[in-house]
């Protein structure tokens, strides 16, 4: 694969329910080592364009492309292509161990039962969680829940991670944590999609932000353009009419 080559890109994304139109021409790209941030207010489409993604919504117009090739019709396929994702709702199994949890993705693929732990503790070990391997997931707050369910996404070595809303419930210090997490992985080459309300986290982090509003892309670029772009004001504070 050419080096030219965006891990993901989405050219005219369009997106149809009956007669709303969620998405409408949507185009952007993140390639390897870099992290896009999809945001915008309440409505904007960027559950639709992350579940276009993942390809749990099927688009009426335009191209989903991974590393190139048009993206899997089913999302079960998207382990094979080198996709992971986090989910908001985090969909662990809360009875089974850690550990337990963070083999699941392994389960079927080539090798043996002790290599897929040593993997799963490997990863739980980088995000410091090998204390808690043996620990049901039940037992543990909140923020290390969310650190093990990225840790479930991370142990099958992504090269495209899908992040939706990863710093939701999560406090300033655990935030930083997950940043550096992010920053890690960007520079080891892993592309990074991500869907986030928290500002601060997403200005800190993204290399490339791109806006929706209504469904439309409103602006993209680099998080000091988009911060003092008036479109996006617009958007978020609603200062259209005022305009």
């Amino acid at each position: 694969m050419s080096s030219q080559v965006p891990r993901l890109e989405v050219d005219g994304l369009t997106v149809t329910f009956g007669g709303l139109t969620a998405l409408d021409d949507v185009s952007f790209s993140v390639g390897d080592g870099r992290t896009v941030a999809l945001i915008g207010p309440n409505g904007a489409g960027k559950t639709t364009a992350f579940n276009a993604v993942c390809s749990l919504v099927r688009p009426t117009a335009g191209t989903v492309r991974i590393a190139g090739r048009a993206a899997p019709a089913s999302p079960t396929r998207l382990l094979e292509r080198g996709v992971a994702r986090t989910l908001q709702g985090l969909g662990l199994f809360e009875a089974m161990t850690v550990l337990e949890n963070v083999v699941v993705p392994l389960t079927g693929r080539p090798g043996r039962t002790d290599a897929h732990r040593a993997t799963a503790l490997a990863t739980l070990d980088r995000l410091g969680l090998a204390q808690h391997a043996h620990a049901p997931v039940g037992a543990l707050p909140y923020p290390e829940r969310k650190r093990v369910a990225l840790a479930r996404a991370l142990v099958t070595g992504p090269r495209l991670l899908l992040l939706d809303e990863p710093a939701g419930g999560l406090g300033a210090e655990d935030i930083d944590e997950l940043a550096d997490v992010v920053r890690r992985l960007a520079a080891d080459g892993c592309a990074v999609l991500l869907v986030e309300h928290h500002m601060d986290f997403v200005m800190g982090l993204a290399d490339e932000i791109v806006v929706l509003d209504f469904g439309r892309v409103v602006a993209s670029g680099t998080p000091d353009a988009v911060r003092a772009d008036p479109a996006v004001e617009a958007a978020y504070l609603g200062l259209e009419a005022a305009a």
